[in-house]
């Protein structure tokens, strides 16, 4: 870790206990360790000597694979290996078309699988990128400007407010220095540092008020610090390092169409060593025998298969694209699909990541604040009959106890803090510009987390003024009250002794405390004649005997379409946890706000829980707050091994790692570099209800996959079956067709089918079912069991003509029987595309008759096959007679028949039931009573 000891003190102390961390040790103790110097710094020589020692302060990028390699790799694919094998043998027997088409196919396997690969370091070599050009470094006395990538630890680097930080180190001065940490911690509003020193412990990033970090940025104030560790030693390095060590899982899609590629090769070789043996036991000749292996092996081995699904996933792709979610791979469309769980970031993912005014508490009454982030305009409600009070001596201390700026397009310059103030006092109807010219600033005592407020002194020029001077106190609730003495009118005489509202005031801060706000307080006073000098001399003296004047509490609002995405979410059954590096009062309150399920933990409750415990505790648990990135990181692995389809949002540094890990990786369009590259999928407008949406529309690919391949297993199957009974029984002398028949069908007929399929709208109900189980394969008992069904009717029909055809063993014409089944098999695919394009739902639902324009042109190349003469020749066909042609539809219509049928009785005996919410939210194993899957093969 970059707070443990250097490389200096470890070979000083041996194998003695290792010293407090940076961060629990006095600021001089801290600038020893390295044997620096806190006002001249490290000697040049000094510094060159370590950065020899450690390196360059950059982070380390790994080599990526060179793209032959990774091609190579992608032939220990099964199916590569399989389509290799019917190449070879093809070219053998003489038949280059089937081999060029299939060569075609593999090339397309490999440019896809590759492309995959040489993405996998792209996140670290953006993190890399995220490196500071240069930094004022002290060096032997002088202050320099030096490239970031030359710093050292032990160098004394200067800071101010618009700096990034550039390397990670322990502050020896600073003065009113705030920090925003979004991008490692993930909370939104900056965090005030000092140099004092903390207690030993496990104290979290964010908690660390006397460290800075590399790539944070000072949003306020001034800063000298001592280097502690840089490179990949530094908190980013860190990152670095985890996300060279995350391997990306193979998708649920993947590892399916493995297991079916493995079943469907012991089927297709069983296949082939049957007909040649069988071939060759009768006496045929050689050559005739390698024709009908390879006839037998494309037709058992679904050759454009990965071509198919690949059309399924880009055309999901598209529509994602459409709903403004990209994927980086098109495999990531099916993984969205079987999503059980949401692991989301709150700042600038579920909130805006802008600080607003959303409370407000002045002489005794509530007001809540509309309004959108930093746009001025929102309305103020209250109860019924309250009384309006003069909004005019808040709006005072909001603008002029304030440095920021908000440009009416909500660009902010200065602190967030402030610009929430501001923008609250636009919705007064208070101009800040005007009023600051009104009121100019004759004194302040800055802000310091010291003392936890800020007081500047104004003269009041405005007409009613009379030229006084007042005094505008802003600051946390208890400092701020402990220096009032009444509250009331602090411009008038309408004051009481704050004795009176104290335990009103006490009440109000601790309700707004529990909604998770940042409670801020205001006061003022009067500055009389005599306090001149003491104001410009000593104006800390004059922050006493305030006039309480109310409290505004400030949160990140949540994103307006958020709520409505977490409960659609929740209703398809995917449970979903916010994970955030913001405080846990905070992200329970606006877990609380968005409908999560119940239990909220810190950071530090969470690593004194073992893998074990979390994982059982995993029900109960909805917020986590204060964590760290090893601590998401964490949690996206328990729940992978818990059997859960994990997708994990975020858009800072600090989610880079967890983002790599899930198996949806989910970035925003505005993140950081690095969550872009380890993410799967960015979402171009910031929106959590796209990811939703996007969800929706990976279940409905997946129902389309596992639609084609129910529909393609129906065709290879009967295939299957129909070689080896031709060849079994000797019939048609073993050929049951032609190799350019099985071409024509596969590149032609079969894919009609599948465009009949891709353009299905789908089941309007696939958001309210719970998640596809992960754990049931699409090689499942029920499924295996309707393809064998219904590839035996398709079989049985092809084989009629077959057995009982109309040949004329006296002539030498092309076969009549040889024709009809070919035109069965046709004939039969359209059929076969328009019911099982949805199950158990009909496949005779609208929109059937799109999918019959489709499927009609299926059967006009088969017309054409057997009538065109150019094609008679080449497929080896025959003109059909009327009843010819009758007694194949009649054949063809069988499998519709059966497979309606069929799924008419499964509806009718077991009618789907509708989501239950609470099973909804059960983990995984609970609900299906399996172990999970077997991750660690992936």
């Amino acid at each position: 870790m970059s707070d443990g000891t250097s490389t200096i003190e470890q070979t000083r102390s041996g194998a003695a206990a290792p010293p407090p961390p940076w961060y629990a040790r006095p600021a001089d103790a801290v600038v020893a360790a390295f044997d620096s110097n806190a006002e001249r710094g490290l000697t040049r020589s000094d510094a060159a000597q370590r950065l020899v020692r450690y390196g360059p302060n950059r982070i380390a990028r790994e080599k990526p694979p060179s793209a032959w390699r990774v091609a190579l790799q992608q032939f220990r694919d099964p199916m590569n290996l399989m389509l290799v094998a019917v190449v070879v043998v093809s070219v053998a027997i003489g038949e280059v078309s089937t081999s060029i088409i299939v060569a075609l196919l593999i090339a397309l396997n490999v440019v896809l699988g590759s492309r995959q690969e040489l993405k996998a370091r792209a996140s670290v070599d953006a993190l890399a990128k995220m490196q500071v050009p240069e930094a004022r470094v002290v060096r032997e006395g002088e202050l320099l400007a030096r490239p970031a990538a030359e710093l050292v630890p032990g160098d004394i680097v200067r800071l101010e407010a618009g700096d990034l930080v550039p390397a990670d180190g322990r502050i020896l001065r600073s003065a009113t220095l705030e920090v925003q940490e979004a991008a490692l911690t993930g909370e939104s509003a900056p965090v005030a540092k000092d140099p004092g020193a903390l207690p030993a412990g496990d104290v979290a990033i964010g908690d660390r008020s006397d460290m800075l970090y590399q790539n944070t940025s000072v949003t306020r104030g001034t800063a000298t610090m001592v280097v502690t560790a840089t490179g990949m030693l530094t908190e980013m390095g860190q990152i670095a390092t985890m996300l060279t060590q995350v391997k990306r899982t193979r998708s649920p899609l993947q590892r399916e169409l493995d297991s079916l590629t493995k079943v469907l090769g012991i089927i297709a070789w069983t296949a082939v060593a049957f007909i040649v043996v069988v071939g060759l036991l009768r006496g045929m000749a050689f050559d005739d025998v390698l024709l009908l292996g390879t006839a037998m092996a494309i037709s058992a081995i679904p050759t454009g298969l990965p071509a198919f699904v690949s059309g399924l996933l880009a055309y999901g792709a598209r529509s994602l694209a459409d709903a403004k979610a990209v994927v980086k791979n098109l495999t990531d469309v099916e993984t969205l699909g079987a999503t059980s769980a949401i692991n989301s970031d709150k700042t600038g993912t579920l909130t805006m990541n802008e600080m607003m005014v959303s409370k407000l508490f002045i002489d005794g009454a509530w007001f809540t604040v509309e309004g959108e982030g930093y746009r001025k305009v929102g309305a103020l409600r209250s109860a019924a009959g309250a009384a309006v009070p003069d909004f005019t001596r808040l709006a005072l201390g909001l603008v002029l106890a304030s440095d920021a700026t908000v440009s009416d397009d909500g660009a902010v310059i200065g602190d967030p803090t402030e610009a929430a103030l501001v923008v609250l006092a636009a919705k007064l109807g208070v101009d800040a510009e005007e009023t600051r010219r009104a009121y100019p600033r004759l004194a302040e005592v800055p802000f310091d987390s010291e003392y936890k407020f800020m007081a500047t002194f104004h003269r009041d020029t405005t007409a009613g003024g009379g030229n006084r001077v007042i005094e505008l106190v802003k600051g946390a609730p208890d400092v701020v009250l402990a220096r009032c003495a009444t509250a009331g009118r602090p411009l008038s005489d309408d004051q009481v002794p704050i004795e009176q509202v104290r335990a009103d005031i006490d009440a109000a801060n601790r309700r707004m405390g529990e909604k998770g706000l940042r409670v801020l307080a205001f006061a003022a006073r009067i500055v009389e004649p005599g306090e001149s000098r003491a104001m410009a001399e000593a104006p800390m003296s004059l922050t006493r005997d305030l006039a309480f004047v109310g409290m505004v509490g400030i949160i990140d609002p949540l994103r307006a379409e958020a709520t409505e995405a977490v409960h659609t979410a929740l209703r398809a059954g995917i449970d979903v946890r916010m994970i955030t590096g913001d405080h846990a009062v905070t992200a329970q309150a606006i877990g609380a706000n968005l409908g999560l399920g119940p239990g909220a933990i810190s950071g530090r409750e969470l690593r004194a829980l073992s893998d074990e415990d979390v994982a059982r505790r995993l029900p109960e648990l909805h917020v986590f707050g204060r964590v760290s990135p090893e601590d998401k990181l964490r949690l996206a692995r328990i729940m992978q091994e818990q059997g859960m389809i994990v997708a994990m949002t975020g858009d800072a540094v600090n989610d880079a790692a967890a983002l790599k890990q899930a198996d949806i990786g989910v970035a925003m369009g505005s993140g950081s570099e690095v969550t872009k590259q380890a993410a799967r999928m960015i979402l171009t407008d910031d929106n959590f209800g796209t990811l939703v949406r996007a969800i929706e529309i990976g279940r409905r690919v997946y129902e389309k996959i596992v639609a084609y391949i129910r529909y393609q297993m129906t065709q290879l199957l009967s295939l299957v079956m129909l070689f080896v009974a031709a060849t079994a029984f000797d019939i048609n002398q073993g050929v049951a067709m032609t190799p350019s028949m099985i071409l024509y069908l596969f590149f032609f007929a079969t894919a009609i089918g599948v465009i009949v399929i891709a353009a299905d709208p789908g089941d309007p109900e696939v958001m309210r079912r719970p998640p596809r189980d992960p754990n049931l394969p699409i090689i499942n008992r029920t499924a295996v069991s309707f393809w064998l069904l219904y590839a035996a009717v398709l079989f049985a029909a092809a084989l009629v003509p077959l057995i009982a055809g109309p040949d004329d063993p006296r002539t030498d014409a092309p076969s009549a029987s040889l024709t009809m089944t070919f035109v069965v098999m046709g004939l039969g695919t359209v059929g076969n595309a328009l019911v099982n394009r949805r199950d158990p739902a009909s496949g005779l639902l609208p929109p059937i008759l799109k999918a019959l324009g489709v499927g009609l042109i299926t059967v006009v190349l088969v017309v054409l096959a057997t009538t065109a003469d150019f094609l008679r020749s080449s497929l080896m066909t025959q003109r059909l007679t009327g009843p010819q042609w009758l007694a194949c539809i009649g054949l063809a219509l069988v499998l519709p028949v059966v497979a309606e049928t069929g799924k008419w009785i499964r509806r009718n005996r077991a009618p789907q039931p509708a989501i239950d919410p609470v099973r909804a939210v059960t983990p995984l194993r609970a609900r299906t009573g399996r172990k999970p899957a077997d991750r660690a093969s992936a």
